[in-house]
């Protein structure tokens, strides 16, 4: 006779009622708070933080340095709500796997169908696209530096060659499967930001240091507005966009896992995106450039050792094909929901067959507009005044704000109010700066361009 297996209270409440395949084959609830930390360090820590030696440098010492600090407490902050509003759900029998259902949920389905689920696809899938582009940007310089006929390949074949990797990445099953590669990922982003780091200290203190110039380059209108692009960019480096897809990757119970991995997480936020930002702005001044490695060449002659510039792009291209994978995770989510069948085995050839096609397709189209768009970094600071201010900036306050209902009187009330007015002024300013900047450069744009 088998035995009966008697679920607990505690079980009952952490198990949705209903699960769709996205939810049961991508969305695996199997992992621990370190794995979460893993998954949130990978999806915040990315090579986008290269450029916050430029940001600065369109805001200045004061400005910017309060901007860093206000935007890691701000998401600190705002993340915990999220994880806390989760846990209540949770707690409730209720749990919530992904964004939308966090949407739908408080604050009614078109919330979910019609805005978040949207803002979170765009924001995602751009930032595929975004980093898929950046792997055949790391490529070619890891090409420059070492081979002696430079002009024989075009940006666009190290973007299909990067494509051809995330291919085979995409297949990888479960959010869950990644942690091994996320911790690999957490530290090539330790080891990328030291070199970055160090090259700006040593080139800051060498005998050909350019001079050191910190004021605001520009008109008053060009300052202004190059302090909202800033403001952009330092919300779309903390950015997330993913967190209750990563909150529901922690086997239950959850209460209490997902700060511990946001502890892991802002340790390592902490440490590379102030060493970088300060180190790359002390260096360079407002000659800081878009990314900080590209300071480190003159006339395409490196500054530093041709071995270090090696290493710290390979650091870069790999960590940055984990980063995609991530960002990957609620297309295959929403792809697997739509063409794979719950009611039978995960790798049965039902399902893998539509798996291996349709997480095939989305890269190759990713990859083709990352290829034919080079300038794709002006429209990706679009997505990120669109996508990430909202997700992380704003709806965290208005989710708790709703469930919890603290009093009108409260400063949690009205501190959560405060963020999130703020955070929608500040989003509307910066799409309008992004949408600026992209007329400004469309004189330069042209497909499959060489840049």
């Amino acid at each position: 006779m088998e035995p009966v297996v008697v679920a607990t209270e505690e079980d009952e409440a952490n198990i949705p009622k209903k699960l769709d395949a996205g939810a049961l084959f991508v969305l695996k609830s199997r992992g621990s708070w370190l794995h979460c930390g893993y998954h949130l360090t990978t999806s915040i820590v990315a090579p986008a933080l290269l450029s916050l030696p430029y940001a600065l440098s369109l805001m200045g010492w004061f400005a910017g340095v309060i901007c860093l600090t206000v935007s890691a407490l701000v998401t600190f902050y705002s993340y915990n709500l999220l994880s806390l509003v989760l846990e209540h759900h949770a707690h409730l029998g209720q749990r919530q796997l992904r964004f939308r259902d966090m949407a739908r949920d408080i604050l009614g389905p078109r919330w979910g169908r019609y805005f978040v689920g949207p803002i979170q696809f765009g924001l995602c899938y751009g930032a595929v696209i975004a980093c898929i582009l950046l792997g055949g940007q790391s490529l070619k310089y890891i090409f420059l530096l070492s081979s002696s006929r430079p002009e024989t390949m075009k940006l666009y074949q190290f973007v299909i060659i990067f494509g051809v990797l995330m291919l085979v990445l995409a297949q990888i099953p479960s959010f869950h499967s990644l942690r091994h590669l996320n911790l690999v990922s957490l530290v090539l982003s330790l080891a990328y930001s030291a070199c970055a780091t160090a090259g700006s200290i040593y080139l800051g203190n060498s005998m050909n240091a350019p001079r050191k110039d910190y004021s605001l380059n520009g008109s008053k209108q060009n300052r202004v507005f190059g302090s909202f692009n800033a403001i952009s960019i330092i919300a779309t480096t903390y950015g997330n966009g993913i967190i209750p897809e990563i909150q529901a990757t922690i086997a239950p119970p959850v209460k209490g896992k997902m700060f511990k991995g946001l502890c892991v997480c802002y340790a390592v936020v902490l440490s590379t995106f102030f060493s970088v930002a300060i180190s790359g702005y002390w260096a360079f001044g407002n000659q800081a450039k878009g990314t900080i490695l590209l300071n480190f060449l003159v006339d395409e002659k490196p500054l530093l050792p041709t071995w270090v510039l090696l290493m710290t792009n390979v650091f870069t291209f790999l960590q940055v094909a984990a980063v995609s994978v991530v960002y990957l995770q609620p297309t295959n989510e929403v792809l697997e929901r739509k063409f794979v069948n719950a009611k039978i085995d995960q790798f049965s050839v039902r399902n893998v067959v539509p798996r291996l096609v349709y997480r095939s397709l989305s890269v190759v189209i990713a990859t083709t507009v990352a290829a034919m768009f080079p300038f794709f970094g002006d429209i990706n600071a679009l997505i990120g005044a669109f996508g990430c201010i909202p997700l992380d900036f704003i709806l965290p306050m208005v989710f708790y704000n709703v469930v919890f209902k603290p009093s009108k009187y409260s400063l949690l009330f009205w501190g959560n109010t405060i963020i999130a007015s703020t955070f929608s002024a500040l989003g509307v300013l910066g799409a309008i700066s992004s949408i600026r900047q992209i007329i400004l450069d469309a004189n330069t744009y042209s497909l499959f361009a060489n840049v």
